[in-house]
């Protein structure tokens, strides 16, 4: 699963754009510098997100959403075609 599929699968599941979900993280501290584990406890307890999706929001909350160009249209499994996530709603992806 591409780094994208997650956040998108979080965005079904949850009805909330990752930016939504990043900006209702800020508005309760979480931030560059803020461990997962809070995060992550956040995340199951108000949204019922296991560890995977919520590493991702975590990697996004705390770093913003430039990723490794690793993956970058490796063509497998986890490529993404862009090193920057798109956050505003799967549906307006210009990339999908």
């Amino acid at each position: 699963m591409s780094f994208q599929a997650y956040l998108d699968a979080v965005e079904k599941k949850t009805g909330l754009t990752p930016r939504q979900l990043v900006d209702l993280a800020h508005e309760r501290g979480f931030g560059p510098g803020t461990n997962a584990t809070p995060i992550l406890e956040w995340l199951k307890q108000h949204h019922d997100l296991g560890r995977g999706h919520g590493m991702a929001l975590v990697h996004v909350i705390t770093k913003g959403p430039r990723i490794s160009d690793t993956h970058v249209g490796s063509g497998g499994t986890h490529s993404d075609p862009t090193d920057t996530l798109w956050l505003d709603g799967a549906a307006s992806n210009p990339h999908r």
